[in-house]
């Protein structure tokens, strides 16, 4: 079996457990490193990013209130958040994120329909890069300072109430209610409709971008703090690469540091997704590969560009 069918494979069981595995009992906690929804109703686990809002809502000081049950939960959540990450990686972004799937849906409907992917230049790619730190900081201070400000609870999950996988992933069970405007108060209303906005733009983006929103995804800014500490590396042989630049052509987020560090082994950046296309599409042996704790699950090889007829995608 090919890598990338062993990772569509993966993709589909993984869309399968974390948005339906509810329905079967299966709770795998509110600490999950993916895009699993929280507003699917039938979802077996959610994304971190709510439950990090929710526990610093209305913290005047966020270490203060550790020793309480409330403040000993949080610690427990990123405690299990931090142990999936360095075990599996940003393989959660890659090959488990249900929304990240969906955009690898859209991307493959693009090109059967023989839609061209549109390029960006990398100095608007790098121009973009800190974006998704920024909004990692936004969604920290903000539930905690309009909190202490006694402004409305409708502010308690600002990320959430505006992220595009909250009127998209409820689609899956038929759920179509978060693409209506909440007219409920002014402060609904103006969330909603932002919403809408960017889910529309997100849409959009998606149809012509490969893992379009990951380019401004707050979860992967968080997943790649832990970069240097997972157990799951890519690693380059500097002395083997011919600078056949395969890997940046193959590249779904179009990341040049693969094939242009020189001095590094390690050559996770931080907006890989790890989903391995550039050690597939690398025609060298053993120039890229997979390590976990040091050891080699998966290696680059001539053989294997061969075997599977692997083209790159432009």
């Amino acid at each position: 079996m090919s890598l990338f069918n062993l990772r569509s494979w993966i993709q589909g069981i993984s869309f399968l457990i974390l948005t339906y595995g509810g329905r079967f009992g299966l709770r795998l906690g509110h600490f999950l490193p993916c895009f699993a929804c929280p507003y699917v109703g039938s979802c077996s686990g959610h994304c971190y990013l709510m439950a990090l809002q929710g526990s610093i809502w209305g913290a005047q000081i966020p270490w203060a209130h550790l020793i309480s049950v409330r403040g000993l939960r949080a610690l427990g959540m990123f405690a299990g958040f931090s142990f999936l990450v360095i075990i599996f990686s940003k393989t959660w972004c890659g090959w488990i994120c249900p929304f990240g799937t969906l955009q690898d849906w859209i991307s493959w409907v693009r090109r059967k329909l023989a839609v061209r992917e549109a390029e960006f230049s990398e100095s608007f790619r790098n121009a973009l890069k800190p974006v998704k730190y920024i909004l990692l900081v936004l969604l920290i201070i903000i539930p905690m300072f309009i909190a202490n400000a006694g402004l409305h609870p409708d502010f308690k999950l600002p990320f959430c109430q505006l992220c595009p996988a909250k009127p998209l992933m409820p689609v899956f069970e038929g759920n179509f209610q978060h693409f209506a405007i909440d007219t409920t108060n002014t402060i609904t209303f103006v969330m909603s409709a932002l919403s809408m906005l960017l889910t529309a733009g997100f849409l959009v983006g998606m149809m012509f971008k490969d893992r379009f929103f990951c380019i401004f995804c707050p979860l992967l800014a968080l997943i790649s703090l832990f970069d240097r500490f997972g157990l799951l590396q890519l690693k380059k042989n500097i002395r083997s690469c011919t600078g056949c630049a395969h890997c940046e052509q193959i590249c779904p987020m179009d990341i040049s540091d693969v094939h242009r560090e020189e001095q590094k082994e390690p050559v996770i950046s931080q907006d890989c997704t790890l989903c391995l296309k550039c050690a597939e599409h690398c025609p060298e042996d053993k120039t890229l590969s997979l390590e976990f704790m040091k050891k080699p699950l998966f290696s680059s090889s001539r053989k294997y560009v061969a075997r599977h007829s692997i083209k790159t995608k432009r």
